[in-house]
């Protein structure tokens, strides 16, 4: 790779001056009749939903964002987030960007030791948990986490079951502390390039990689919603995908929110007669979810329950894993709507190539790439990538198996992997991020 192509490779065309997601995807709706529209609905098995507004969510973010500087976290601290599916989780997350500082998601399912690896990787400050997964995940590894000062505890456990928290160091009845917190904290003033993300892979194949993401994300993330989601301000919406891994962040809480929807949050597992109430009751308009819950679906059987309503339903999106054309075509013979694939990686942050909501859907296709995103499928050399040669590639033939790539520099693209420079570097090649997946693009440009 010569110096031009490493400079295009590694320096995305950035959104410039100040911007924070925190605004975007929440305060900017303040003043506007959306201030009092649900923001997140909270279901339950168990208990009645419980409903934020956004009003509601600034202000609780705001509290949260005001204790985080009362602790002296200041911006660009890494504040690492471990929790379920539940409101805290949005007021976390919104109040950390609000503050200035940077997001980590962590998998609640994780065990003790992923959980230290990505808290050391990550010279993560602070941890918010709740007493339970504090219990489990946090207190069996806290003597190795050097970098941890503050561990905000999002509830408590009745004193039979539980061990003596409160009583450790740096940890922080966070209920207790947001109730004499100041909901009026305005956002941070951050620039557009200013790290609001730091998103780990699974880890499977080695050290997992620590994906950097900026304030200015949020744009690709509405963007995109809107045009391959067909998401729109006022929709109730469904993303299936935990918050803990990036599309459950990027389409279940950020695009959403900064587009002015109903964002539908369920704590229970999965479950075929619970999703279909959801759907019917809930009248989602835009649900987004993986094909093996599409598959699990199909194999309960090629009829609604009865009184299940989808007649509101618009568009079914999956992503994930390869769509195979039979649950397209189920989609469209049982929920009464093909679905619709969408694809892109941790490190793009945003929807890269989609079937388009607007034109048919071609069973067994994943789409074209949305505007402004160039992709191609490069030759593949003996390993099975893209073949590179004296930092230059090649494209593959047309429905040829290649390695898909993307032309560098769209602005929700990473912008580093955290710690390890080296490691993006090799995710480039004659200008083009080298995604490791394979692909094929038939004679109409559809992959």
């Amino acid at each position: 790779m010569d110096a031009a192509d490493r400079s295009r490779g590694t320096r995305p065309r950035p959104t410039t001056g100040p911007l924070n997601i925190a605004y975007e995807a929440v305060d900017r709706h303040l003043g506007t009749p959306r201030a009092d529209q649900v923001a997140v609905r909270w279901l339950r098995p168990l208990a009645d939903p419980v409903s934020l507004t956004y009003a509601e969510l600034a202000a609780s973010a705001g509290r949260f964002a005001d204790v985080l500087t009362g602790l002296g976290v200041r911006p660009g601290t890494r504040v690492c987030v471990l929790l379920g599916r539940c409101p805290d989780l949005y007021t976390v997350i919104v109040g950390a960007w609000k503050a200035g500082c940077v997001v980590v998601p962590l998998f609640p399912a994780f065990g003790p030791e992923p959980v230290r690896e990505r808290i050391t990787l990550a010279e993560a400050e602070v941890v918010v948990t709740t007493a339970a997964l504090h219990r489990r995940r946090v207190a069996p590894v806290r003597a190795a986490l050097g970098s941890l000062r503050h561990v905000l505890l999002t509830d408590t456990e009745p004193a039979a079951s539980a061990e003596p928290a409160a009583s450790e160091a740096g940890v922080v009845d966070l209920p207790a502390a947001m109730a004499v917190a100041d909901p009026r904290f305005e956002a941070v003033r951050t620039d557009s390039e200013d790290v609001a993300l730091l998103h780990f892979t699974s880890g499977t194949t080695g050290r997992p990689k620590g994906a950097i993401h900026v304030h200015g994300a949020v744009l690709a993330h509405r963007e995109t919603a809107a045009r391959a989601l067909d998401l729109r301000g006022g929709d109730i919406y469904w993303c299936t995908a935990d918050p803990g891994w990036v599309t459950g962040m990027s389409y279940g809480v950020i695009a959403p929110l900064a587009l002015g929807a109903t964002v539908i949050s369920d704590q229970a597992e999965f479950d075929a007669r619970r999703w279909y109430e959801i759907l019917s009751a809930e009248r989602v308009a835009v649900w987004y979810t993986a094909p093996t819950a599409l598959r699990m679906l199909r194999r309960r059987g090629d009829e609604l329950p009865a009184g299940c309503d989808l007649s509101h339903l618009r568009l079914v999106a999956s992503v994930g894993e390869p769509l195979d054309a039979a649950v397209v075509r189920w989609g469209e013979q049982v929920l009464g709507r093909p679905v619709h694939d969408t694809w892109w990686q941790t490190e793009t942050g945003a929807i890269m190539i989609a079937a388009d909501p607007a034109e048919p859907v071609r069973p067994g296709s994943m789409g074209r790439p949305l505007p402004d995103v160039e992709a191609t499928v490069l030759a593949r050399g003996p390993d099975g990538r893209a073949r590179v040669t004296d930092g230059a590639v090649e494209p593959a033939g047309t429905d040829e198996v290649g390695e898909l790539a993307l032309r560098a520099g769209w602005p929700s693209m990473f912008r580093g992997y955290w710690g390890d420079p080296a490691r993006y570097e090799k995710a480039f090649a004659g200008g083009w991020y080298l995604s490791g997946d394979l692909a094929r693009r038939d004679a109409d440009g559809y992959y």
